[in-house]
């Protein structure tokens, strides 16, 4: 197909636009052309004449057959009449390599309706930011004289990446995977440029930044900064005595680095924008994937120099959560809302269209960073990582509650109007059937014994038997809070080791307590923890073993809790274990997510909600109890 192709060239009165010179930004003006190519070859005018008076749906062109669209080789024709040459700033040189000439929010009228850019050919920075790959041309930073600790090669790459796209004001998306070390990266930018001369320099010559986390972090960062950069001056904005007025005004005015929380952050949001943030970090930051939330609209909110997602999932189940974190890191880079749920969602997450995947590729690719723990040229000496299912069969009487569950929540799903009510219906089936795999007491909340009543108890003390019979540390997963305060005292009973249980009603001293513990106690342990409360923020590299006892369904929320054990510092290789009941809409919904991965791997879960618009039908197949489910 006919495209068009951008050139740009920095002037040279400008600098020379490398990536090291900050005296070319992105207010200084480039020289542009646009032509008209098939692939990389540029069209002559005499061919783009011949090609007009044609008017052939096909041609041959170049020993290429070239597919042509009378209407829009017309409005190209009409386009470089009007703009085929001129200067513009770096900064709309950049929108136009990304998207194509116009803006993303823009709408076009048929005549402006234009072919796709095919090609960019641009010098200095310009070019290997468009490129994809300024990271790799970029020359790894050395380590800073304030910064106590030794950073990887990918890292040293990664600072200098994060540092390149912040001095020209641009955002970024630091997306490796769980356990790389994006916070001690993060720590290494803040001291390399606030210490651009010496290392007595003071941080704060530039402003302090903001590190927005949620709260089972907090305590993370402030004991990173304490030692990777204990020249830093540090303050924690959290917690009910946290300070305000005039009194949070001077701490925040002598700060280099404040560390809040998401919500803390949502309620002073006026106080938190009256300070010209250097920068403004979110950590882990699919909590702002909901942009039309309070808490994503209050960070969005805050002024900053540049800003800097941190996740290892920047894409889960939606390519909205992409869009929502890239507004916060680039505002307007995408487009509106709903024009990206129209140019880009739609297409790919419906259709699977591979050109509107590409394209988003490539409006994205140079603001987000990803590596993975599986590359070896990343990182070669983290060991490996075993993931495999566990199938499980429901007992008698969980096979008997588990049917008795469908006929009674199908008839009243059937029952309801469309809408809320029936969502909620189908998450509180749904709900209800994962408690029965889990183990009748659960769902009874009778307080009834737990030996000899759940297939999937089973499995876990004879898994957890194994490990503390070779000596080994295994963390357990569940959703359910209720369930792990059930199965901690059984599980102590029986294994006669420590058994300790994290969940969201721990105390943040206590919860310390418990991780300091665990990674120092050389007998073997359990660490039961509730999903939300535990599945990020820390590292329990002590365990070699992780069991997901009962499944979020959500892909990236796995891993992550995964990645509590399997991160740098890690000694063994780790076994995953992923507890499904045969039979069961276990089984099925596992299935169906396997297919889900896919999405998020093409770019770069929102949890159950999207079960709640399956049909009846679709719905009855996949809450349906099957022969299998149940043992001997």
């Amino acid at each position: 197909r006919l495209g068009l192709k951008l050139t740009t060239r920095t002037q040279s009165s400008a600098g020379s636009g490398s990536v090291t010179d900050p005296r070319f930004g992105m207010q200084d003006l480039v020289n542009f052309r646009y032509d008209l190519a098939v692939g990389d070859q540029e069209l002559d005018p005499a061919e783009l004449e011949e090609l007009a008076r044609l008017k052939v749906p096909l041609v041959r062109l170049r020993g290429q057959w070239v597919e042509l669209d009378d209407k829009h080789l017309k409005a190209a024709l009409k386009f470089l009449e009007r703009s085929r040459s001129g200067t513009m700033s770096a900064a709309d040189a950049l929108m136009a390599g990304l998207h194509g000439p116009g803006l993303p929010g823009e709408d076009s009228d048929s005549d402006g309706d234009t072919l796709p850019l095919v090609g960019v050919d641009a010098d200095g920075w310009l070019g290997d930011l468009l490129s994809g790959h300024a990271d790799r041309r970029l020359e790894p930073v050395a380590t800073p004289d304030g910064f106590h600790g030794e950073l990887r090669p990918y890292q040293e790459r990664g600072v200098a990446w994060l540092s390149f796209l912040g001095r020209l004001g641009l955002g970024s998306v630091l997306a490796d995977d769980m356990g790389l070390g994006k916070t001690p990266s993060t720590l290494c930018l803040l001291v390399l440029n606030g210490h651009p001369d010496s290392a007595s320099a003071p941080a704060s010559q530039e402003g302090p930044s903001l590190v927005i986390c949620p709260m089972s972090v907090v305590g993370n960062w402030e004991r990173e900064a304490a030692r990777f950069t204990p020249g830093l001056r540090v303050h924690v904005h959290h917690g009910a005595g946290r300070l305000s007025g005039d009194e949070l005004a001077g701490a925040l005015a002598g700060a280099d680095l404040v560390i809040t929380t998401y919500g803390v952050a949502t309620r002073d949001r006026a106080a938190l924008a009256k300070v010209n943030w250097a920068r403004v970090v979110c950590d882990e930051a699919q909590n702002i994937k909901n942009h039309a939330t309070r808490q994503a609209q209050a960070v969005r909110s805050l002024p900053a120099g540049s800003r800097i997602a941190l996740t290892g999932t920047p894409v889960e189940n939606r390519l909205a959560d992409l869009w929502s974190i890239m507004e916060f890191t680039n505002p307007g880079l995408l487009g509106p809302a709903e024009k990206f749920r129209k140019t880009f969602a739609i297409p790919i997450e419906r259709n699977a269209d591979d050109e509107a995947a590409e394209r988003l590729r490539r409006a994205t690719g140079p603001f987000i960073l990803r590596r993975l723990k599986t590359d070896k040229s990343i990182i070669s000496d983290l060991p490996d990582k075993l993931e495999m299912k566990v199938w499980c069969n429901l007992t008698a009487e969980q096979a008997s509650l588990y049917q008795a569950t469908v006929t009674d929540m199908m008839a009243r799903i059937e029952a309801a109007e469309e809408g809320i009510e029936r969502r909620g219906l189908v998450l509180a089936t749904m709900a209800k059937l994962k408690q029965v795999c889990n183990h009748p007491a659960h769902l009874l909340g009778d307080g009834s014994r737990l030996p000899g009543r759940s297939g999937k108890l089973a499995r876990l003390e004879e898994i957890c038997d194994e490990v503390v019979a070779e000596g080994d540390k295994a963390l357990a997963f569940t959703q359910y809070a209720e369930f792990g305060a059930m199965l901690q005292p059984h599980l102590a009973a029986r294994l006669g080791c420590p058994v300790l249980y994290l969940h969201g009603g721990t105390p943040k001293k206590r919860r310390d307590a418990m991780v300091a513990d665990f990674q120092q106690m050389t007998e073997p342990a359990v660490f039961l923890l509730s999903l939300k409360a535990g599945g990020t923020g820390l590292n329990l590299t002590a365990a070699s073993h992780v069991i997901h006892v009962d499944r979020w369904w959500n892909p990236a929320v796995e891993d992550q809790a995964t990645d509590r054990a399997f991160r740098i510092g890690q000694r063994k290789d780790v076994q995953v274990r992923k507890f499904v009941c045969v039979g069961t809409l276990e089984e099925r919904i596992d299935a169906m997510i396997e297919e889900k991965k896919a999405l998020a791997e093409r770019i770069v879960g929102t949890g159950e909600s999207w079960l709640t618009e399956l049909s009846v039908a679709e719905l009855r197949k996949v809450i349906a109890l099957s022969p299998e489910a149940v043992s001997e």
